[in-house]
């Protein structure tokens, strides 16, 4: 896998019982990489082990005053020099290539993930977690699988360098074996409580960035009820547990690091005292000892990459389950169908829901009118297939095929629902609308239809290379730029732009005035001509406008017809649509005499 290749076509489905195996999975999707990255490194250090050999050749040549070997030994060194830079460079492309090749598959698994989630998301995991995820923990992951292939590399040429200082001296040998695995396995104890420091750490800092997303998203709201100052501060104290979180963190690593200095050195002291004792007894010449103390002096930088191992592991073993934690989330909490399929014909016809009694016929502008907003919000929802929360009834359906037994890609693609606060991506105009369409309406269409002739106006003062042309216009994060009417009628022209089978709209126009409401009301009818279209609203211009009205009171469908019609023969819609002060009984009663005069009919 070359970086030029990403992103990857499919990231694959990922192990997700737990973190290690998702580690593990991630490690075996990438073994060519992972090989490569072994035999540079291998090639590499063990281009450093020979130095001190070379070394020890380059002084025994002085000693017997031999300048051809001496001249050989210099050729040697020169050669050691090349190849060790050469596979430097090598190592250092093989695991920088597989450090992101890893961390772009897990941002291409989470954002597979979050798309199908959708709403789901955020119900279940903090916004603040999901960030952190999609960043730090990411880029921890790609550390932990770019330093494996090194690690393994150091642990090849550190056994062949031990191995060989015990066959060439067993005395000396023996003492380095033994102290390069004390020095290595030091670190282990302290492992436990530096991971638990580094997760306090991590939970600090994701609640300190889901508290200045949180603050940025109602700036607004603050700024209208002066109120900034007690989220600043609020802000403040977060941003110093954070801070004390992070110095108790450096603590830990600062005692690992110390004891990687001086564990070393009293190894290296304790090989040169008896080295020069064998060198004293004449079982060591000038170079033998040179060349030993050479290796020692090698196996120093292994041991650094041991080290660099175990911080790898300890932050993203915590990490990987993070990401387990929201790659294994689901949308169905209870058991639905057990693998949707995707089916022979494209989905059309009435959407029908069987738990209200509602439908709404084809090629019609169809508007719902519900007392209860949260009851709105979930019929909607059960509209689109596949809720994201269980339901007990039975799931909508789209021309008689229930939209929960086909391919959750098909019935979005059927059959889509804007909800009450829909997400705008940062970017331009002309990105925002850049979206899978049918191509029957095109975006200057859309965004007339939904009215959008002063966003167009306010976006073409903020493009960034002074062209005064709306579509370069620059949208912040979140829409935050706009009013909550402009981003509506934003989202408005995007759906419009996709022009699906079946458009659900929750409350479309709910944050704009009445003039404008009645130029969306109208665009909207002319856009979806032919195309079967569900409104919630309560708002008298948009229900004067559809097709036909239907009245939904505690679950279930009681009136339907014109909006002119309920107002005159349903006083509990009346009651709904005109914000009348009635009691809870005469709601009732109108609502039990549509009922009588249904069953008259």
């Amino acid at each position: 896998m070359q970086i030029r290749d990403l992103p990857h076509t499919d990231p694959g489905q990922p192990d997700v019982r737990s973190g290690f195996r998702f580690l593990v999975w991630l490690f075996r999707r990438q073994l060519g990489g992972q090989a490569k990255a072994l035999g540079w490194g291998t090639l590499h250090i063990a281009a450093i082990a020979s130095l001190p050999i070379a070394t020890g050749l380059a002084i025994s040549a002085v000693v017997d005053g031999s300048g051809r070997r001496l001249l050989a030994t210099g050729l040697l060194l020169l050669t050691i020099t090349l190849v060790m830079a050469f596979a430097d460079t090598m190592l250092h492309r093989a695991a920088v290539t597989n450090w992101i090749t890893a961390a772009a598959r897990v941002q291409q698994l989470l954002a597979r993930h979050t798309a199908e989630l959708g709403g789901v998301l955020t119900r279940r995991v903090a916004a603040g977690e999901v960030v952190k995820v999609s960043t730090g923990d990411v880029e921890k992951i790609g550390w932990f699988v770019e330093t494996f292939s090194r690690f393994a590399a150091a642990v090849v040429v550190t056994l062949s360098v031990c191995a060989g200082l015990v066959w060439y001296e067993p005395r000396l040998g023996l003492l380095v074996a033994g102290g390069v695995a004390a020095v290595a396995l030091s670190v282990f104890p302290l492992l436990p409580a530096a991971t638990r420091r580094a997760d306090f750490e991590r939970g600090k800092s994701g609640r300190a960035t889901e508290l200045a997303s949180d603050t940025v998203a109602g700036l607004r709201v603050l700024r209208g009820i002066g109120g900034e100052e007690l989220f600043l501060s609020r802000y403040r104290r977060a941003s110093q547990e954070v801070r004390a979180a992070s110095v108790r963190n450096a603590r830990m690593w600062s005692l690992i690091d110390a004891l990687q200095v001086v564990l070393p050195g009293l190894l290296l002291i304790a090989v040169v005292w008896q080295g020069a004792t064998l060198a004293l007894d004449g079982r060591l010449s000038p170079g033998e000892l040179v060349t030993v103390y050479g290796a020692v002096t090698f196996l120093m930088f292994p041991l650094r990459l041991f080290t660099e191992m175990a911080m790898a592991f300890t932050f993203s073993r915590p990490s990987a389950k993070r990401a387990v934690r929201v790659l294994g989330l689901r949308r169905e909490l209870s058991d639905g169908p057990a693998s949707p399929v995707a089916s022979d014909a494209p989905l059309s016809g009435d959407l029908t829901d069987p738990a209200t009694g509602l439908c709404a016929a084809e090629g019609r502008l169809t508007a719902v009118v519900c007392g209860d907003p949260d009851a709105a919000e979930r019929l909607a929802e059960r509209l689109g297939g596949h809720p994201a929360l269980p339901q007990e009834e039975p799931s909508a359906r789209l021309g008689g095929v229930p939209l929960n037994e086909v391919a959750l890609a098909e019935a979005r693609t059927a059959v889509l629902v804007q909800d009450k606060d829909p997400v705008l991506l940062s970017g331009t105009l002309a990105e925002l609308l850049d979206v899978p369409s049918s191509g029957r309406t095109d975006a200057k269409a859309a965004l007339a239809a939904a009215h959008c002739h002063d966003v167009l106006e306010a976006l073409s003062r903020a493009t960034r290379d002074g062209s005064r042309d709306p579509m370069r216009g620059a949208i912040t994060e979140r829409a935050r730029s706009l009013s909550g009417g402009q981003r509506q009628r934003l989202a408005l022209a995007r759906s419009l732009i996709t022009d699906p089978e079946v458009l659900v709209l929750d409350e479309p126009t709910s944050a704009v005035d009445a003039h404008t409401e009645a130029g969306i009301a109208d665009g909207l009818r002319e856009s979806r001509a032919g195309r079967t279209t569900v409104v919630f609203t309560s708002s008298p211009l948009m229900l004067d406008r559809a097709d036909e009205v239907v009245f939904v009171h505690e679950g279930s469908v009681i009136a339907s017809g014109t909006h002119r019609e309920l107002l005159r023969g349903a006083p509990a819609y009346r009651a709904v649509v005109t914000r009348e002060v009635t009691s809870a009984r005469e709601a009732e009663h109108g609502s039990e005499n549509v009922h009588l005069a249904e069953e008259s009919a």
